[in-house]
């Protein structure tokens, strides 16, 4: 009997605003939320963005006026959803019209010696062979040479990428808890980890107390590690500015700090972790090896997710250059238009030129079904299985490929295993990849169609959350997982708004590609299948089930008696999950970040042969293990 890998959290923060809640997927849906939700959602990103505060039972703007969340609507409404989801790269980052570059120039005196002055300090090691130093006040000194001189010089450039994914304007991540020194993409590691642990309203504290140390597990990374000053392109500039390698830059730039902080600072886990990276689909990578822990009994309780700040001018250059990212003049071209919407830079399935890239963190909190069980964990999802398939030889590496096709059938026929056939054809959905390049539109439409046909599939509803949040790289599934949650919460299917229509060469003859939101509220789904295509062949699916179809699974397992009783234990979590969600609504995150606290002290290590105990653990580490290969030996 296989333990069932439950959802029982999920948090983080990208474009839309707080993953938990279901308030970023709320942000996608605005349209359609009734308007309680939709006030209560707006008033969250008004506290978020900083345009209203919540104090003496209120919400407040600067000047101390008090606001209902009907005026806060009415007062700010345009502001934020002007400064949510895709836009133009907002000044905090850099200027897109101006970016910094260094320009090379050669230098001459004409037919005369060139001389020039500057402090001694900065005259170059070793000194070039045809300078001519002279010694002036002040330390300075008068450099005569002949010839010509090479420098380079500050110059600005406007980008032809000129929009990205964003937090939500105003919104400093790092403001949420003692971040000094930590690259953005750990800032909001930690922010969007904290978000997730808390959003499943059971203490960490009796989490770990349920199990024995090394039954938790951590999975989490990112594709681009630190790319910010305070990391890896702090540490790689360094030089060439001049300037000195900081004691943090190095270690804080690995791509593996996601998982790392989630252990340190977080939960304290000594249980397994990892930081597994398949380029865009690195999230469902970091999932499956979750999944297949918990399905194998090696662990009871998970930890996964990925955070991504790839909003800097290198890497924007870096995927330009490679025609992957919509650049505006090619917008323009496309609209026939001298000017072009920056909101709409993302179109999946439309006609479109590349993708936008966006910054986010996306964690989910998983345990084994008995665990949640027991806790009276309320149930999101479940996560049947996640495949993962290369794409054999390659002419480019970034090319799609017949892998994917592999993930994607296997994916449906696992769900098909698992819940029948009808409920594969008429209850389930795909959140597509859907990065908004021209191949993408094709290649994944055509897997789509070949797939649905075999399976009988007629009418598939396809969603595309870049259209709202643009491609977060590793996180970009995180996003898919915990916007199909929200499906299954409140039924609308996102629309692709972004586009005003399909593309003609997209297949969608079995496909329901929806430009508004797709109401299934009488219709709910069952399943929904996440698919990710990375650059190098790293091609994914996960087939995720609905709490509809789960809970019965549930029922059927421990029975109708302990069913009943663990929805009495539920109810209490609820109260403590809806409790942080209203805290968190008003800006009070209370974020969970241990840093020095609790820390192990190894000189109390109870070490025996058949257990192993921890100072400050409630349960000990089981050494004694079974003989797996019994029939090989004595």
């Amino acid at each position: 009997m296989s333990s069932l890998p439950v959802i029982v959290g999920f948090g983080g923060f990208n474009a839309a605003g707080r993953s938990s809640g279901h308030h970023a997927y709320r942000r996608m849906i605005i349209e359609s939320l009734p308007t309680e939700e939709r006030q209560e959602t707006l008033a969250g990103l008004a506290v978020l963005m900083g345009l209203v505060s919540y104090e003496d039972n209120a919400y407040r703007d600067a000047d101390d006026r008090p606001y209902e969340l009907a005026d806060i609507e009415r007062q700010f409404g345009p502001a934020i959803l002007e400064g949510t989801l895709i836009r133009r790269i907002d000044p905090t980052f850099f200027d897109v019209d101006a970016a910094h570059w260094q320009k090379s120039a050669n230098l001459s005196g004409g037919e005369a010696p060139m001389s020039f002055e500057l402090s001694e300090r900065d005259l170059p090691e070793p000194l070039p062979s045809d300078w001519q130093v002279q010694a002036l006040d002040d330390r300075r000194v008068r450099v005569t040479l002949a010839g010509t001189l090479e420098v380079k010089w500050d110059s600005f450039r406007a980008l032809p990428v000129k929009s990205a994914g964003q937090l939500p304007r105003g919104f400093d991540p790092g403001s949420l808890y003692n971040s000094r020194f930590h690259p953005r993409a750990l800032q909001l590691t930690v922010i969007g980890a904290s978000d997730a642990i808390q959003s499943v309203g059971v203490p960490w504290a009796d989490i770990a107390n349920a199990v024995r140390p090394d039954q938790v597990s951590v999975y989490a990374s990112n594709v681009m590690s630190q790319m910010d000053e305070a990391g890896f392109g702090g540490l790689l500039q360094a030089r060439l500015k001049g300037g000195r390698v900081s004691t943090k830059q190095c270690p804080l730039g690995l791509n593996s700090m996601p998982a790392d902080f989630v252990n340190a600072y977080i939960i304290g886990s000594v249980g397994q972790t990892g930081a597994i990276a398949g380029a865009c689909a690195s999230f469902l990578y970091n999932l499956r090896a979750a999944v297949e822990d918990i399905t194998a009994g090696r662990c009871r309780v998970a930890v996964v997710g990925n955070a991504e700040a790839p909003i800097t001018p290198e890497i924007i250059d870096g995927y330009a250059t490679m025609g992957a990212l919509a650049a505006e003049d090619k917008l323009k071209k496309i609209d026939g238009a001298d000017t072009t919407d920056p909101r709409r830079t993302s179109r999946p399935f439309g006609e479109n030129c590349g993708f936008t890239i966006a910054e986010s963190s996306q964690y989910v909190v998983l345990m084994d079904d008995a665990l949640a069980f027991e806790l009276g964990a309320d149930i999101h999802g479940a996560v049947n299985d996640v495949f993962i398939n290369a794409d054999g030889f390659k002419k480019s590496i970034s090319a799609p490929g017949p892998g994917n096709y592999i993930t994607m059938a296997k994916a449906v026929a696992s769900a098909r295993a698992i819940l029948g056939e009808e409920s594969v054809q008429k209850r389930s959905m795909v959140q597509a990849h859907g990065s908004s390049t021209p191949q993408n539109r094709v290649t994944e439409s055509e897997i789509f169609h070949r797939v649905a046909e075999v399976f009988g599939i007629t009418d598939w509803p396809i969603a595309a959350v870049k259209a709202y949040v643009g491609h977060s790289l590793s996180a970009a599934s995180g996003e898919q997982l915990i916007n199909s949650l929200g499906v299954f919460r409140y039924g609308f299917v996102p629309g692709i708004k972004t586009i005003d229509k399909v593309a003609d060469d997209v297949f969608s003859e079995r496909l329901i590609l929806p430009l508004e939101d797709l109401d299934r509220r009488e219709n709910p789904l069952d399943v929904a299948f996440l698919n990710s295509k990375g650059f190098g062949g790293n091609n994914a699916t996960a087939s995720v089930l609905a709490p509809r179809v789960v809970e019965p699974m549930l029922r059927r397992r421990y029975g109708d008696a302990a069913f009943q009783d663990y929805e009495r234990r539920r109810e209490a979590v609820r109260e403590q999950a809806r409790a942080y969600d209203g805290q968190a609504l008003k800006g009070q995150f209370d974020t969970l970040y241990h840093f020095g606290q609790n820390m192990i002290d190894e000189s109390e290590i109870e070490l025996g042969s058949e257990e192993l105990r921890l100072p400050g653990m409630a349960q000990s580490i089981d050494l004694n293990f079974p003989n797996r290969y019994a029939d090989m030996t004595d």
